[in-house]
């Protein structure tokens, strides 16, 4: 049986057709694989990257993911080469600036006060934007650009309904009317000390009508669905752009500010000194309410956040300043 295969195998390698067909296939072929070796030249001719290029890093969710693109798609605009170094671990981005591996990347201020230097919690936004910047450039020689009015923080959120029949529009007021409100946690707020026991150091008592856990992802559809009437939120999500939720002020301030600015290697600017105008003025654009509905356009519309990122670039394009 193997050998008559063999044979039939041998008798049609022979016969001219046969050979002549192989001959304009393994032709086809090679041309196939030139072209497309060539595609790959050209698309290479027009990147880039280079051995210059900014590195332009980003930490691993939404906000972050805009706000990197944002920077990278900037600084093209004004001729700076640029490779992306997008959605890295929150846990490794800041190694990854200071050992060169990543330029700049948007960072928050509390976020550098309190866990990058381990230093003690502040609450005036300025203060604490001027006590990372310092330390930054001592320790690290990393320097903070513009701190930009974005502020994602905690925060609480009820339903509109909510915050009209007990007029509750600060936490003040929620701290007021806790008794009359089923509140949705994610597990955490009651048990850390920059949750529930802050407020209440800050507030006084809070006593709620109710306390459940619930999955972070699904919180807001709990309040919609009346399961509960508030919860804990950062301040930039996207599903804040939806009226049926009140964000309400931390009138006294108890927790710290997270400002977002752009951080970058002192080195790289240095070199690159054009690139502080260019990111300041993204940062001076820049409003709480326009990063939630950015964020609210992937996450709760599902586009792509590089997407998002250009048009929102191209509406601002004529107010970032052109190299000096």
């Amino acid at each position: 049986m193997g050998d008559k295969k063999y044979m039939n195998t041998f008798g049609r390698l022979c016969n001219p057709a046969f050979r002549r067909a192989i001959k304009l296939l393994t032709l086809c072929l090679t041309v196939s694989i030139i072209a497309v070796l060539g595609l790959t030249l050209v698309a290479c001719d027009n990147s880039t990257e280079g051995p210059d290029a900014v590195q332009v890093g980003s930490k691993d969710f939404t906000e972050n993911l805009i706000l990197g693109e944002l920077y990278a798609l900037a600084l093209e605009d004004q001729g700076i080469p640029v490779e992306r170094r997008l959605g890295l671990s929150v846990a490794v981005v800041h190694e990854a600036l200071v050992s060169g591996d990543v330029d700049l990347f948007p960072e928050y201020t509390g976020t550098g006060l309190m866990f990058i230097l381990g230093l003690p919690m502040e609450t005036d936004p300025q203060t604490v934007y001027d006590i990372v910047s310092r330390e930054y450039a001592e320790q690290f020689d990393v320097t903070w650009l513009d701190k930009s009015a974005v502020n994602n923080s905690f925060g609480i959120v009820v339903t509109r309904e909510i915050s009209e029949r007990y007029n509750i529009t600060t936490i003040s007021d929620f701290q007021r009317e806790a008794h009359n409100l089923r509140f949705a946690t994610q597990g955490t707020f009651e048990v850390r000390e920059d949750g529930l026991a802050l407020l209440e150091d800050v507030y006084g008592p809070i006593e709620l009508a109710s306390m459940s856990a619930f999955d972070n992802a699904l919180k807001y559809e709990v309040l919609r669905g009346g399961q509960a009437d508030a919860t804990v939120a950062y301040t930039t999500e996207g599903q804040l752009a939806d009226p049926y939720f009140v964000l309400l002020e931390d009138d006294k301030q108890a927790w710290p500010p997270y400002n977002v600015a752009p951080i970058i290697r002192t080195e790289v600017l240095e070199l690159h000194p054009e690139i502080a105008p260019i990111l300041n003025a993204i940062s001076a654009d820049l409003t709480g309410e326009r990063m939630i509905e950015l964020n609210a356009q992937v996450d709760v519309e599902g586009r792509e956040f590089a997407d998002v990122a250009r048009e929102y670039f191209e509406s601002i394009r004529d107010d970032i300043q052109p190299n000096p």
